[in-house]
């Protein structure tokens, strides 16, 4: 999932995730590939905790339901603001209260759930060059397998063919090979991409899946990325082709066993 990186590309930026659930926590770790970030994963705030004593991250992504005051008290550790590792929150609550509330604590930005893969991106880049100068860098295209996922032109290329995609192809493109191998279910999708509140139709999660099979042209009886497991979800093709620098993939395994 990771660009190959030239030696004259600059380090990775090193990025705590402190996100419970995995879907979302996959989609952060691929998204995030887009800015060359060595990420690693903490499923709460003692986890947490130890990795930012340990390990330093110049970068925070947190889920403001994982103990965000706790996190906010051990990331700034009485340091000027101006030293802090800075935060970006994700949130499900839109209202003002929360993000002022959010800020007053030191957050640095915030999303509200569900966001676009390149507003992450874009958010995330931003707040780390201001904080720490030019690390990590900005590659457009992600290369999974065969499929070419280019972040900016909202497109993928595949068999040489350049395919554009809704807004919601898009996220939904990221959600499936970020947590490829393992099932999706319907609700998880829903979730990700409308945000719990939404009521949705029974069938518009498999309309979607539809049209983005059809643009990759995925045939559902011979599934070549996107399978169907009866009465739970869907489940990306496990087999892709991923490309990482030793640095980051050593990064990477050690985050999922944060």
């Amino acid at each position: 999932m990771m660009p190959v990186m030239t030696t004259q590309s600059r380090p990775p930026a090193r990025a705590l995730l402190v996100i419970d659930q995995p879907v979302l926590a996959g989609v952060v770790e691929l998204a995030l590939n887009h800015g060359t970030y060595i990420t690693r994963v903490a499923a709460n705030a003692q986890q947490a905790a130890v990795l930012i004593k340990e390990w330093r991250p110049q970068l925070a992504v947190i889920d403001m339901d994982v103990g965000e005051a706790e996190l906010m008290e051990r990331l700034k550790q009485g340091k000027p603001r101006a030293e802090r590792v800075p935060v970006i929150a994700l949130t499900r609550r839109g209202d003002m209260k929360t993000k002022l509330e959010a800020f007053e604590r030191g957050v640095d930005d915030i999303l509200t759930l569900p966001f676009s893969p390149e507003e992450l991106v874009a958010r995330a880049l931003v707040a780390t060059r201001r904080r720490h100068g030019e690390v990590g860098m900005f590659i457009p295209v992600l290369k999974l397998g065969d499929l070419e996922i280019h972040i900016l032109h909202r497109c993928v290329r595949i068999d040489g063919h350049e395919l554009h995609l809704t807004s919601l192809e898009q996220s939904l493109l990221y959600l499936l090979p970020a947590n490829a191998g393992h099932v999706v279910t319907r609700d998880e999708i829903l979730d990700y991409l409308w945000g719990t509140d939404f009521a949705a139709g029974s069938n518009i999660v498999d309309q979607h899946i539809r049209n983005l099979r059809a643009k990759l042209q995925n045939d559902w009886q011979r599934p070549r990325y996107i399978f169907t497991v009866p009465g739970q979800g869907y489940r990306f093709a496990p087999g892709f082709t991923d490309q990482r620098t030793p640095e980051i993939e050593a990064g990477r395994r050690k985050g999922r066993h944060a």
